[in-house]
């Protein structure tokens, strides 16, 4: 599948150059990166799951699907995570094809609604998702918003 001259994946053999990537774009350990994507290769469940965007195999953009991105709402999952796209790569409609990649891939392992937390307003409601409320962070002070999207 291509989007916006990009391939889209499912993080398979790549893992290792997309967790140092991921890590260099989140500043998570690239080791919580690489455990995740080799229980996504060897569980063959539905989650956790990597995704990926490659122009001339660079990675250019990604997204995950976990059980809880760091909310105290566990009973809402799984969650899209660590969506990012490379600036030169934006409004080219990446974002979109990786969630949209994420959510048909959860749906064909039986998925039905897919969650997220973050601070944008605006942006994820043109992709479909729909505000739910705030939600506190795991061991912070602060709140995040929380979105879902039936898959």
């Amino acid at each position: 599948m291509t989007a916006a001259g990009a391939e889209l994946v499912r993080l398979d053999a790549r893992a290792e150059r997309a967790a140092a990537w991921f890590h260099e774009k989140w500043g998570l350990p690239a080791e919580e990166y690489r455990q995740s994507m080799a229980r996504s290769r060897a569980a063959g469940a539905a989650v956790p799951r990597w995704y990926a965007a490659l122009a001339d195999g660079a990675l250019v953009g990604g997204v995950g699907v976990i059980e809880n991105d760091g909310h105290e709402r566990t009973d809402l999952t799984p969650n899209l995570c660590a969506l990012y796209v490379e600036p030169a790569f934006r409004g080219r409609g990446l974002a979109g094809a990786l969630m949209d990649l994420a959510c048909a891939d959860l749906a064909a392992a039986g998925g039905r609604e897919l969650y997220l937390v973050t601070e944008h307003t605006g942006f994820y409601e043109r992709y479909g998702w729909t505000f739910l409320c705030h939600v506190r962070e795991t061991g912070a002070p602060g709140t995040l918003r929380l979105y879902a999207r039936a898959v």
